[in-house]
């Protein structure tokens, strides 16, 4: 190593020649800088898959243009629509369908005893609703009463009860006061707000909750005639529609207005925004600790070479090379281990975690400047200082 190093900067590496000299105390460092990159790379995790997870539903929906409510931000927050829009937008030139879709949040009782909070989803059977081949599928099925399509990857649900119903055997269990028969299943995935999804017509949705009335569905799918222009149709639809009680935005808009929304209003968006920063905070502090410490250690020393004429660049150069040794040292280990992690809460909550290179990039330069950062501070006496007072 410190060959290597020495080739490679053309001086002898005293900031590792330091550092190495007291190898607990750079156990240490290195452990302090891996747990600010885990800390660090865990909230990102949970952030992208906070994201990853709000778009999981609008990846299925087969909708070039989706009408909903003025106050709506998220699938769950927004007011029902009235129906009447639907019609509307069909006198759109160059719409080809519309349909409304209806929204609403079902418990579904296991009979460990355990509660599973189910987004339900009410559609109609005869139209083309999502993009997902196994439920495109199976949606005529759900014309029968009280049948629906189930996620599989519904969290802390035995993989074999799936399995079972795929192999073509019907499950059925209570809800609201009804017997829901589960036709076949689809992959899709929980998220934060709910463990799994569940699609039914509209008309056993309008049975299970009696209170919602027909003629108001949460949303409405608009797809495009070939050759239309969705720009042209969108200003079209923006024009006509009453702004007082509807919006209407491509697919793309509507994901990232929901995205926006959870993690800059949402509580749980706001925590990981926070966990990052402090994970910041905490990798400075370690680092601006030992580098300082550092420094006091060998004050005499270089107020030697500072009396001898060296420049202020010269222990910047060192206090630098410690700082970035440690943030190489420190990032691989606590990479490695957010890797393994990221794994277990996958496997666990079924969250779509997952670590990307531009992630792991990111977390690398963001470790090296707050590493460098940390050294610039600690050379702040040796900046000031007259050689004869460091003595």
């Amino acid at each position: 190593m410190t060959a290597w190093l020495e080739s490679l900067l053309g001086r002898l590496p005293i900031g590792w020649l330091q550092l190495s000299h007291s190898k607990g105390r750079l156990a240490a460092a290195v452990a302090g800088v891996a747990f600010a990159n885990i800390l660090i790379l865990m909230q990102l995790g949970f952030l992208g898959a906070l994201i990853g997870s709000i778009a999981l539903p609008y990846n299925q929906f087969q909708a070039d243009l989706i009408i909903s409510s003025s106050d709506m931000n998220t699938l769950a927050d927004g007011s029902p629509l009235p129906r009447q829009r639907m019609y509307q937008a069909l006198a759109v030139e160059g719409v080809r369908s519309a349909t409304p879709v209806y929204f609403g949040k079902l418990d579904w009782k296991r009979p460990d005893g355990s509660v599973r909070t189910l987004d339900l989803f009410g559609v109609d059977p005869a139209a083309t609703t999502f993009r997902n081949p196994r439920i495109a599928a199976r949606l005529p099925e759900l014309a029968l009463s009280d049948v629906a399509l189930i996620d599989s990857k519904t969290r802390n649900v035995p993989a074999e009860m799936f399995a079972a119903i795929d192999r073509g055997e019907r499950y059925s269990f209570e809800a609201k006061g009804r017997t829901i028969s589960v036709a076949d299943t689809f992959v899709m995935g929980g998220g934060f707000s709910a463990d799994g999804y569940l699609v039914v017509s509209d008309q056993t949705f309008l049975k299970l909750f009696p209170q919602r009335a027909p003629g108001a569905p949460n949303l409405v799918f608009v797809t495009l005639e070939p050759g239309a222009v969705p720009a042209k149709v969108l200003a079209t639809m923006r024009a006509l529609l009453p702004r007082d009680d509807s919006k209407v935005r491509t697919l793309a808009e509507t994901i990232a207005v929901d995205q926006r929304f959870q993690t800059t209003q949402k509580p749980v968006g706001i925590i990981f925004g926070f966990g990052i920063v402090i994970g910041i905070l905490v990798g400075i502090i370690i680092v601006y600790q030992v580098l300082s410490t550092d420094v006091a250690d060998h004050i005499k020393e270089y107020a030697t070479f500072k009396a001898i004429g060296y420049p202020q660049r010269f222990f910047l150069g060192i206090v630098f090379e410690e700082a970035l040794i440690l943030a190489l040292l420190g990032f691989v280990p606590g990479l490695l281990i957010a890797l393994g992690l990221y794994a277990l809460v996958t496997g666990a909550t079924g969250l779509p975690l997952a670590m990307t290179a531009s992630r792991a990039g990111g977390v690398l330069i963001g470790t090296l400047l707050m590493c460098t950062l940390s050294g610039a501070i600690a050379t702040r006496k040796l900046a000031r200082a007259n050689p004869a007072d460091l003595f």
